[in-house]
């Protein structure tokens, strides 16, 4: 660099530290927010540069724990024998739960809060009740006619009725934040079986993308927040690993039940 070039500049309004201290956000971290505020409360002010309301934490935090864990799904797999195969390297382990956050798996919540967004970007909020239902028939059917399903809908467990959807419901309506995103989504629980000729539940990964897009947070976003959800349900899984290990276990079932058929000949 030449003495006539502007020096770089590497611009960051998250966190910065000194031989003193350590400022994050604005604030003190030692003196203003260690033991002042909930982890979640800063993983959404980190996101947001806000700092959130009373009521904007409890939904946020609802999702979190919403989302942690729900047993010995792909993602625990993936983590409990990668960490049999490399008990040095628990980040490899955690890492490996993570990358299978996908289409089929936690990325639901992203896809539900995208498609809520995207159809109310097209059409703007309805008025009134009738209005979001009217609006939810022509998603599905625009869905339905492009050969996509609708995110957020059906379970391969919960067939009736998601347990964590009301509740989650219920909060964000006990805090204000029920907004467009949410009342779009029970509208096509309501609707949804007129068009695909079967009732489906509203699952809870959906509610919950649909309650982060009402408290504003970008649809690009959402994934990342059912990966730090399920971040401690895999260190959970880990933590079993370590007590009551179950992973050579998965391993031997597997292969066990390997049936090894030869290619077609050439």
């Amino acid at each position: 660099m030449t003495s006539a070039e502007p020096p770089v500049r590497l611009p960051t309004s998250l966190g910065t530290s000194n031989p003193d201290s350590i400022m994050l956000l604005g604030r003190d971290l030692a003196a203003e927010l260690m033991g002042k505020v909930t982890f979640g409360e800063l993983a959404l002010w980190l996101v947001t540069q806000r700092r959130p309301t009373t009521s904007q934490v409890r939904v946020f935090e609802a999702v979190l724990v919403a989302l942690a864990d729900h047993g010995l799904t792909p993602t625990a797999i993936a983590t409990r024998v990668t960490y049999l195969s490399a008990p040095d390297s628990v980040q490899g382990a955690l890492a490996a739960g993570l990358l299978g956050g996908g289409s089929r798996f936690l990325g639901v919540t992203e896809d539900a809060g995208r498609f809520l967004a995207e159809t109310l970007a097209e059409a703007g909020p309805p008025a009134d009740h009738a209005g979001y239902d009217a609006l939810a028939l022509v998603a599905v059917r625009n869905a339905r006619a492009a050969g996509r399903f609708v995110p957020g809908l059906g379970h391969p467990v919960h067939k009736v009725t998601d347990p964590r959807t009301p509740v989650l419901i219920a909060i964000a309506q006990e805090e204000g934040t029920y907004g467009p995103h949410l009342r779009l989504f029970e509208a096509i629980g309501r609707v949804h079986a007129q068009v695909l000729g079967r009732q489906l539940p509203l699952n809870g990964a959906g509610t919950c993308g649909a309650a982060l897009a009402d408290l504003g947070l970008p649809p690009g976003l959402l994934r990342g927040f059912a990966l730090l959800a399920r971040t401690a349900g895999l260190l959970g899984h880990i933590a079993e690993e370590q007590r009551r290990p179950i992973g050579m276990d998965i391993y031997a079932m597997v292969e066990e039940h390997a049936d090894y058929q030869p290619p077609p000949a050439s």
